[in-house]
């Protein structure tokens, strides 16, 4: 029987941005006292988001058996007077401001993954004809903010609709 390896990517993806953040760090030290001295400025950034491939917030989008479509946001640690949500055409666009943090300036962080930024306009698929936006439900509790949007009634026969054909006269 053939062995297989097992790989853990969350690990490894973590070891890899973990040794960039450190690098940059390292680097940024290296040359702040020279790059003071000579006015340069190279747009480092106390939190940089060091996995721009992965959405922020997280969200889980579905359709439930009654075709409700659900939208989940992790939204932990903001406030819902803070976060716009609406609905323009056929999309819904979500958007938060950051919530206000004080931060410890001697604090000397182990892990620092915990970001909390201003989220800008994020454009969902929720096509006008399909769904009924007058019935939206959102709720904001543990951190998480569930929208709920109905389909639209559609009255439908096993028939279908007969269309008539009418003449018009010469």
């Amino acid at each position: 029987m053939k062995e297989h390896m097992l790989f853990d990517i969350g690990k490894i993806m973590d070891s890899i941005f973990e040794t960039a953040q450190n690098f940059g760090d390292v680097f940024k030290e290296g040359f702040k006292e020279e790059a003071q001295k000579q006015g340069w400025d190279f747009g480092w950034q106390e939190n940089v988001d060091y996995y721009p491939t992965y959405m922020y917030p997280p969200v889980n989008v579905f359709m439930t058996r009654e075709k409700s479509l659900v939208f989940e946001f992790a939204v932990a640690g903001f406030n819902e007077k803070d976060i716009n949500l609406e609905f323009s055409k056929d999309h819904m666009i979500f958007s938060a401001n950051a919530p206000e943090r004080t931060a410890d300036e001697d604090a000397k962080y182990f892990k620092h993954r915990i970001k909390f930024k201003e989220i800008p306009e994020q454009r969902y698929f929720v096509p006008e004809d399909k769904f009924n936006r007058e019935a939206v439900k959102a709720v904001f509790k543990n951190g998480i903010l569930k929208v709920t949007i109905p389909p639209k009634e559609e009255i439908r026969t096993a028939e279908g609709i007969k269309v008539e054909i009418v003449r018009e006269e010469e």
